[in-house]
């Protein structure tokens, strides 16, 4: 058996724990530089709201039903994401984190149990342990335990855990489930197997597999393999190291100054830095890149990117942010104003797998020894209590005039009871 948490309504639950009084009522969190909405409590949507909904587009509701909006606050969404997981972890011997707000849990092995109590007891303890409420969804196979996880917000008499494995019960279920919310069945298949009459998950599970391996391929066939019950999907307990990091903003103005730009670059090359560090794992190759705003026609537009490969591959904040600071000083064009830029972290090998000359080696291992001192200080002080000068004292230059404290993340922010 695979399980499957899913934190409900996750941002807006996060923003809940602290401010209780807005249960039961419309909640809406924005993206970076407040720009649209991604997410929404229930009665949001009840309201008409639709996800990636810019806010200008619905002020009007937001004034008329007094809606209450958050600027997204990443630090406090992660911290509530590490806490669920530490709860999951009581429960299960391997979990897989799919994404910041669902994870699989690898109940193989496990017999005799009551997975039904077993999903309601986990939801009821995470709620009462984090604030956070999560469905619980468990069936023989990873998709069919998304699809029990979305019953149990549908009907809140499961009390967040759902154990769906009787044959009559999946049928039932896939019957009324759309073919565009099944898991691994994608935006450009959803077309074509509604053309074919496919509207349900049951009507693809119908199809045979010479038909779907033709038209949809491997993924296609293990989607279809999950529906029939039989595992396909593997379990990834351990979270493989990324290909590539990015990290990018846009600005809650244009930038004009190169100054300034360059400081903004260096905040992107230090998180990119940081990240690679987090994985164990060095880059090869770095691309920077800085545009214009896009919506803004009447203005000189401009897009500059460039790809630079390093000497040799590192981890080390202080080359990375050179290396991107000349990288920008290459496609700055003076007088444009700029609305977004990025670092990009390329050709990623594990730091085990380094060759470095013998020239270098001293300086690498001194670099290293460096950097896991500065990020132990500031896993310990405070994000950002050491960190390179050239990427000035301030924060990312974005708008966010609706954050919440970072409650639990921050020492100056920790709520204060009189």
């Amino acid at each position: 058996m695979f399980a499957l948490a899913d934190c409900n309504n996750f941002f807006v639950s996060c923003e809940r724990v602290f401010r209780p009084e807005l249960n039961g009522k419309p909640v809406v969190v924005l993206s970076s530089n407040d720009g649209c909405a991604i997410a929404r409590s229930n009665e949001a949507k009840r309201l008409g709201i639709k996800m990636g909904a810019p806010l200008f587009q619905i002020r009007d509701i937001v004034n008329k039903h007094d809606v209450t909006i958050f600027s997204s606050n990443m630090q406090l969404y992660a911290d509530f994401s590490r806490r669920v997981r530490m709860v999951l972890r009581e429960y299960a011997p391997h979990i897989e984190v799919y994404s910041i707000d669902e994870a699989f849990l690898d109940l193989r092995g496990i017999d005799n149990k009551d997975f039904d109590a077993f999903a309601k007891n986990l939801s009821s303890r995470c709620r009462r342990l984090t604030g956070i409420p999560i469905s619980v969804g468990v069936a023989p196979t990873k998709t069919l335990a998304k699809i029990a996880a979305e019953l149990c917000k549908s009907y809140p008499k499961l009390r967040g855990g759902c154990y769906m494995h009787r044959e009559e019960d999946i049928v039932k279920v896939l019957k009324k489930t759309p073919i565009e919310d099944v898991w691994g069945i994608g935006r450009r298949s959803t077309p074509r197997l509604k053309e074919r009459g496919v509207t349900t998950a049951y009507d693809f599970r119908q199809l045979s597999r010479d038909w779907v391996q033709r038209n949809m391929g491997i993924t296609g066939v293990r989607t279809w393999q999950e529906l029939h019950g039989i595992p396909a999907i593997g379990f990834e307990s351990i979270q493989e190291a990324k290909h590539s990091i990015c990290n990018s903003r846009s600005f809650a103005s244009e930038i004009y100054s190169l100054d300034e730009l360059s400081k903004q670059v260096a905040k992107f090359a230090t998180m990119t830095a940081e990240k690679l560090r987090s994985q164990n794992s060095v880059c090869g190759r770095l691309t920077v890149f800085a545009a214009t705003n896009r919506f803004h026609s009447e203005e000189l537009q401009q897009y500059g990117n460039i790809s630079i490969p390093l000497l040799e591959p590192t981890d080390s904040t202080i080359e990375i942010v050179r290396v991107a600071r000349e990288a920008l000083s290459e496609i700055y064009v003076r007088g444009v104003g700029y609305k977004k830029a990025g670092v990009i972290a390329m050709d990623i090998v594990p730091r085990s797998a380094l060759h470095v000359s013998m020239f270098s080696a001293e300086d690498n291992e001194r670099h290293h020894r460096l950097m896991q001192a500065i990020d132990n200080i500031n896993q310990i002080t405070g994000k950002n209590t050491i960190t390179i000068a050239s990427a000035g004292g301030d924060n990312i230059l974005t708008r966010s005039n609706y954050r919440s404290p970072r409650y639990t993340t921050e020492w100056n922010e920790i709520p204060v009871i009189k």
